[in-house]
């Protein structure tokens, strides 16, 4: 019996269980019918495949991979993830990008050229994200107890939630490196104390973001125009919507938030 992870349309395929809960399929055989075309990848013993069409049931869905880890289990959701970046691998180096020879499956996560033998593999871009908070004394110049953290609305949000400083790793770049560039480039203010908090795969399609903390040192707030729309300093009681609870975002506000009631 195997695990099914099977897109159409960029959504995951959920089958709903007699309790109300659901699941990815779990059966010795592809649950749908496929195309002749349709390529099975096998990753870590589990079965994935992205079909052409698909008509929910009453037995089974689709959903957006994100909107699904509301529904199934965070190692389900893990491994979709994992599936998703492996079929848009799949789907973009069918070709040798030195030859233009085709390409053929070599071990689970790389091809081979059929032609000049080079060989690839999933490429991640790097990413990091940014908490970066300020005593309250510092904003109001006297004794005030507790702190603030700065948030931004980036201009690609599709919806009107705030977030944290973020941006892609260049060459040649630490990840540290990146923080201090992309607060600079975005916010205009210099930071200290970075301290790295933790990582999260980000397979929209093939990212890992990996999650900083940092602190205020000076400078006055100013918002790259080309990629923010707004942003400011917000306390634990006057936060405005925030990143859902899946993103490390999230978990970085949620951890600040956490820290100042103790």
């Amino acid at each position: 019996m195997f695990e099914w992870y099977i897109f159409c349309n960029n959504e995951l395929l959920l089958e709903l269980k007699s309790d109300g809960t659901y699941t990815v399929p779990i059966a010795d055989e592809c649950p749908v019918k496929l195309k002749e075309w349709n390529t099975i990848h096998t990753i870590c013993g589990k079965k994935t495949v992205k079909i052409d069409s698909f008509t929910p049931g009453e037995r089974y869905t689709t959903m957006p991979l994100r909107k699904s880890w509301n529904y199934i289990p965070q190692a389900m959701y893990d491994h979709a993830g994992k599936c998703a970046e492996i079929i848009y691998w799949d789907e973009n180096t069918r070709y040798c990008g030195c030859c233009g020879a085709p390409m053929k499956k070599n071990t689970e996560i790389s091809k081979r050229c059929e032609h000049c033998g080079k060989e690839v593999w999933p490429q991640l871009a790097i990413a990091v994200i940014v908490r970066i908070t300020r005593n309250l004394s510092q904003a109001n110049e006297d004794n005030s107890s507790g702190s603030e953290v700065l948030l931004v609305h980036a201009r690609n949000f599709k919806r009107d939630f705030f977030g944290l400083v973020a941006g892609f790793v260049e060459t040649g770049e630490t990840l540290e490196e990146t923080v201090r560039r992309e607060v600079h480039e975005e916010v205009g203010i210099e930071i200290k104390n970075i301290r790295y908090f933790a990582s999260q795969p980000w397979p929209y399609p093939s990212g890992i973001m990996v999650g900083f903390t940092a602190e205020y040192a000076g400078g006055e707030l100013k918002l790259q125009e080309e990629e923010l729309s707004a942003g400011g300093w917000f306390a634990k009681d006057n936060l405005p919507n925030i990143p859902e609870k899946l993103s490390i975002a999230r978990k970085l506000i949620d951890d600040w938030a956490e820290s100042n009631t103790r």
